[in-house]
């Protein structure tokens, strides 16, 4: 079985600063992988040793993300090795684009059985790449998963609805987009950090893989953190009704 599990490359949250007027400054934020993300990476982790699978990382944006810290942290996690498509054509990519590249990087790579994603990335949450993804395979696509397990060529899956547990059987290749309870991501030991500098780390530009510049759909203009309010801090003691319409009245007043 070929596994091919995909993250994004994020900078790192506490490394964000924020200026008085609201901007984001990003020039300290070293590069990590995405918190979710990590998730998939440990779920294909998991497959690969319970039925001695082969496990490939891939990851796409902007050519900054070929950095060597950030590879070895990859490889450490489980991958036999790893696939960057880095250009700066990708960088600032909607969820389609990079479902786009993503196609292209994976058809390169070959023959496949499972693609892994993560439930979304840590810095947008859009929680579509991986069923666009699986729309451009044309293959079937699931996402939420909560449990794994695979029987000769089918996966069976769980996810957690409102009041039940949705079991589902899909034949493979698939992709699966799994949730953040799905496991606890390991610490790789430092035998695993050692021998992570011993695996192949493959990079392609846009060329490589066949693709053009994406074309713009959407523009960024700015980003800018949520302005931070004080708590009111309005105690209402008590459960009696003169307590509880006084608590109306307080929210009524808020809201207006």
């Amino acid at each position: 079985m070929q596994i091919i599990t995909c993250f994004k490359v994020v900078p790192e949250e506490q490394d964000i600063t924020v200026t008085a007027s609201g901007d984001l400054v990003f020039d300290r934020a070293k590069l990590t992988i995405s918190n979710y993300d990590l998730n998939a990476i440990e779920a294909g982790a998991q497959l690969a040793e319970a039925h001695g699978a082969m496990m490939v990382g891939l990851s796409v944006g902007a050519a900054n993300i070929d950095e060597s810290k950030m590879k070895k942290n990859v490889l450490s996690r489980g991958p036999e090795s790893l696939y960057l498509a880095a250009d700066n054509s990708f960088a600032d990519m909607d969820t389609c684009q990079t479902a786009t590249v993503l196609k292209a990087a994976i058809e390169k790579i070959g023959a496949y059985d499972l693609v892994i994603c993560g439930e979304g990335s840590s810095d947008i949450y859009a929680q579509q790449v991986g069923i666009q993804l699986g729309q451009l395979l044309n293959i079937p696509t699931i996402n939420s998963i909560s449990k794994i397990t695979v029987e000769g060529k089918n996966v069976i899956v769980e996810r957690s609805l409102e009041d039940e547990i949705e079991m589902l059987e899909i034949a493979m290749p698939a992709i699966i987009s799994v949730t953040s309870d799905i496991n606890l991501p390991r610490i790789p030991s430092m035998k695993q950090i050692l021998a992570a500098g011993k695996k192949t780390s493959t990079v392609w530009t846009a060329a490589e893989i066949g693709l053009a510049q994406p074309e713009r759909t959407i523009e960024i203009l700015e980003t800018k953190a949520p302005k931070q309010a004080d708590r009111k801090q309005e105690v209402i003691e008590g459960d009696s009704d003169e307590a509880v319409q006084k608590l109306i009245e307080v929210i009524s007043k808020e809201l207006k």
